[in-house]
C-alpha cells in the first residue's frame, strides 16, 4: 500500500512509499482509512522541530487525525468489531500510571501517538490499539469525522474552567482548532466572541464559524479591539492558540480582572512574564492538553450528531494520496484551512 511518511531528517523529508499492509495484534484493530487530516503536529514533523527529532525513528508513516472502518480485530478485543465506523483518540495512554488511574489519561506520563511513535494514518490501512477507537453511532461525513480528534481540543478549551455560557470570549489564533473552538463556544452559549489572527482566510472562516468580530492582529491592536468590543472591561475568557509570545501577552492584557486564561498553544521558547501584573489581575490559568478521555468525546459528539456544530466549512482541500504532500505546501503558503487526505 502507499503511505506518506517522514523519511529524512530536516525540513521537508516526506515522501510516498510502498509499505506492507499491517496486521493487528491481540489488543489492536486494523482500520481501512477513509480520511485523515493534516494538523499542526504534522507540520512540526515536516519542519523537524527539535522534540520530533529527538523522538521519531525514520521512516514513520505520518498522520493521527483518522476516520475509517475496522476491518480486522485482535483476539483480545471485545468492544470494537469488524465493520464499525470509528474515529481515533490520538493519545495512546498506558492505563497504569498515576495519572491514568486518577482518570487523567490525557496526561499519561507514557503517552504515545500514531504518526509519531507508531505508524499513522496517512495510508490505506493503519493498526492501532483498540483502546483509542471511538465508535461512531450515527452517520458522520468522513471528512468531518477525520477532524473529531482536534475538535475535542476545541471543546475541551471551551468547557474548561468557567466554560463559555453567557460570557465574552477571545480566541487568539484561528488555525483549525481555534476555529473549532469558536464553533464550540457559539454552540455552548458564549454571549460574544472575538477572534484574532494574521491570516485573512482564517479570519473569514472565524466569522463563518460564529465569531462576532475578527481582528487582523498584524494590522490593528488586539488589546485595543477587545477593549472597544467589551466597553473597556475585557473578556471573561481568553483562549490562546497562536503559540506566540505576543499572542500570550495580548490575551492576558485582554482579560477582565479575575477572568479565565486558557493556554492551548504555548510559545516555543521561554518568555518573560510579569507575575506582579498577574497577581493584580488575578486570572484563573488553565492549561489545555488534548481531550479528557473519554469525557470530552461524550461532550463533543452531541454537538456534531445534533447539527449544533458544522465542521464541513473548515475542509479547504480534499487530496488523494498521490497529492497528499501538496497539503503541506498549501498550509505553509497560508492557502489552506484544513487539508484532508483520502487514501483510497
Amino acid at each position: 500500500m502507499q503511505a506518506l511518511s517522514k523519511v529524512a531528517a530536516g525540513e521537508g523529508g516526506i515522501a510516498l512509499r510502498e509499505v506492507a499492509v499491517p496486521e493487528a495484534g491481540a489488543r489492536e484493530i486494523r482500520i481501512k482509512v477513509r480520511a485523515a487530516g493534516i494538523c499542526g503536529t504534522d507540520m512540526q514533523i515536516y519542519k523537524w522541530a527539535p522534540r520530533m527529532a529527538r523522538r521519531m525513528r525514520l521512516p514513520t508513516v505520518m498522520g493521527h487525525e483518522i476516520r475509517g472502518i475496522v476491518d480486522q480485530v485482535g483476539s483480545a478485543v471485545t468492544h470494537v468489531k469488524a465493520g464499525d465506523h470509528v474515529a481515533l483518540e490520538s493519545h495512546i495512554f498506558c492505563g497504569h500510571c498515576v495519572q491514568c488511574r486518577r482518570g487523567q489519561e490525557h496526561l499519561c506520563v507514557d503517552t504515545k501517538y500514531p504518526g509519531i511513535d507508531i505508524d499513522g494514518g496517512f495510508a490505506e490501512y493503519v493498526v492501532v490499539p483498540a483502546s483509542i477507537a471511538w465508535v461512531l453511532t450515527q452517520p458522520v461525513d468522513h471528512t468531518v469525522a477525520a477532524m473529531l480528534e482536534p475538535f475535542g481540543i476545541g471543546v475541551h478549551a471551551a468547557l474548561e474552567g468557567s466554560g463559555v455560557s453567557g460570557q465574552t470570549v477571545l480566541v487568539n489564533g484561528c488555525g483549525p482548532i481555534g476555529l473549532m473552538c469558536i464553533a464550540a463556544a457559539r454552540a455552548l452559549g458564549a454571549r460574544k466572541i472575538i477572534a484574532g489572527d494574521m491570516n485573512r482566510l482564517r479570519l473569514d472562516s472565524a466569522l463563518q464559524m460564529g465569531a462576532d468580530r475578527v481582528v487582523k492582529v498584524d494590522e490593528e491592536s488586539l488589546v485595543d479591539s477587545v477593549r472597544d468590543f467589551t466597553g473597556g472591561v475585557g473578556v471573561d475568557v481568553g483562549i490562546e492558540f497562536s503559540g506566540s509570545e505576543n499572542g500570550f501577552q495580548a490575551v492576558f492584557e485582554s482579560l477582565a480582572k479575575g477572568g479565565d486564561f486558557r493556554l492551548v498553544g504555548a510559545p516555543a521558547k521561554p518568555i518573560s512574564v510579569d507575575f506582579t501584573q498577574w497577581l493584580l489581575k488575578c486570572p484563573k490559568m488553565h492549561n489545555i492538553h488534548g481531550r479528557r478521555i473519554w469525557k470530552t468525546w461524550e461532550q463533543a459528539m452531541p454537538l456534531i450528531y445534533e447539527g449544533k456544530v458544522d465542521l464541513k466549512p473548515l475542509v479547504s482541500h480534499v487530496l488523494p494520496m498521490a497529492e497528499a504532500a501538496s497539503g503541506f505546501d498549501l498550509i505553509l503558503q497560508g492557502l489552506a484551512v484544513k487539508p484532508i487526505i483520502i487514501p483510497a
